[in-house]
């Protein structure tokens, strides 16, 4: 079975908001599966993915 991240893993992962996370989610930066209204869950080859897109991003950039 995969490993499913919470938004609030993710957030606590990144020292940012939960809607910090959302907002990612919502632009397409990072995908999010949708399991009930606003709860999503993140797959870890998906977060190792953003990881990668964004490590050479100044982190404002990938906050915006």
């Amino acid at each position: 079975m995969e490993k499913l991240l919470t938004c609030e893993q993710v957030a606590e992962r990144y020292s940012v908001k939960v809607i910090t996370v959302w907002e990612w989610i919502k632009s397409k930066k990072l995908p999010a599966i949708k399991v009930n209204g606003r709860i999503y869950r993140i797959r870890a080859e998906d977060l190792e993915a953003f990881e990668k897109q964004y490590e050479t991003t100044a982190r404002e950039e990938v906050l915006q």
